[in-house]
């Protein structure tokens, strides 16, 4: 009976019919996201970077966009460079009294007052940097893990009609970086057998070429895909339903946004959360109306499933607990930089992030983990 138990909770083996929906990894890693957003305290992110590491590395597969994790990791540390290399030159406004180093300070004319450009550089200063790109690179992060696990082409095909054209020009944008990525890998392996270094000025420029060769001819392989299966093909509406179809979807967008506002600013918090699903209400139902333009059907669509629900619900979770511990812990979320103070980890907010490792157990196992 046990056992009967155990078989049924353990994540299956990967399928076509049962791979985890590619919106769910999506809401999962946004979810980690606005978790990041709502913090600056390194420890923190750090146990962010580590748990979306975590979920990707268990349960990744072999395809050519879940390489690209890597890539955001090192975009991230880029920023992190970045920042720090700015508030170096360009000074801060953070006020400071630890004096690491003073550079030469660069005259600049009488109109250019307020830019500074050189001179005193304190720790406060370089502290408050490393914490705002930190927060920049995870919150990268996060994104790389969503492309690392969720298939884009999955995802386009469970869009809905009436945002079908817009959602092939973000799937395209997103499996450029990941394609492109797996092009310079390919032909610094080729490089290395070859017996040649792979890195260096030279290397860069020879390996350039070839990756923009490659993918200008899939640029031409897609477009001619996309004429074949018929894209941009619409069936005729009456004017009338065009006409609701742009009001509904117009006016919610502008209640949503109104919304929105009236729950952030502290004035609004008593029509805010109707006017936010009003909008909601009204942009579903033009999006419905604008799905009748799209002639095209699904082939076996994506079921969204318990282990979806679960996956998403853990990313969601792990936003909702770190934008309440904002209440009851904004000091341990923010740590001080004037005076400067050694970040500490909370508690109940380091808690609060391990629900994003639920995936790892509960998404099926792709066939290159068993």
């Amino acid at each position: 009976m046990r056992s009967s138990v155990v078989e049924s909770i353990r994540a299956p083996e990967a399928t076509r019919s049962n791979a985890l929906h590619a919106g769910a990894w999506w809401l999962w890693a946004l979810g980690l996201a606005t978790a990041a957003s709502r913090t600056t305290n390194p420890l923190l992110l750090g146990l962010i970077v580590g748990v979306a590491g975590y979920v990707v590395a268990a349960r990744r597969t072999d395809a050519p966009w879940s390489r690209s994790y890597g890539a955001f990791v090192k975009l991230g540390l880029v920023v992190v460079a970045a920042r720090l290399v700015f508030t170096v030159v360009l000074g801060s406004s953070i006020p400071g009294t630890e004096v690491l180093f003073t550079l030469p300070e660069l005259p600049l004319p009488q109109w250019a007052q307020g830019v500074r450009i050189g001179g005193r550089v304190t720790a406060e200063q370089v502290v408050f940097a490393l914490y705002e790109g930190a927060k920049l690179a995870t919150l990268l992060i996060c994104v790389g893990a969503a492309n690392a696990l969720a298939n884009p082409a999955r995802l386009l095909k469970s869009l809905p009609g009436a945002l079908y054209e817009a959602g092939v020009a973000v799937v395209v944008a997103m499996t450029f970086a990941p394609n492109m990525v797996a092009d310079v890998a390919r032909l610094r392996t080729a490089r290395r057998l070859r017996g040649r270094s792979p890195g260096g000025v030279r290397a860069v420029l020879q390996i350039g070429l070839p990756v923009l060769e490659g993918a200008l001819e899939r640029s031409i392989a897609v477009a001619a895909s996309m004429d074949a299966r018929g894209y941009g093909r619409t069936a005729q509406v009456p004017a009338a339903v065009r006409r609701t179809t742009n009001v509904l979807t117009l006016g919610g967008l502008l209640g949503v946004c109104a919304g929105t506002y009236g729950l952030l600013a502290a004035e609004g918090a008593s029509y805010g959360l109707p006017l936010l699903l009003l909008g909601l209400a009204a942009a579903v139902a033009g999006l419905r109306l604008g799905g009748r333009r799209a002639a095209r059907t699904r082939y076996r669509p994506d079921r969204w499933g318990v282990r979806a629900w679960l996956a998403a619900g853990s990313g969601v979770a792990v936003a909702g607990l770190m934008i309440w511990a904002n209440g009851y812990a904004p000091e341990a979320l923010h740590p001080g930089v004037v005076p400067l103070v050694w970040p500490q980890l909370p508690v109940w907010p380091a808690l609060s992030v391990l629900p994003g490792l639920l995936p790892a157990w509960v998404a099926p196992v792709p066939k290159e983990s068993l």
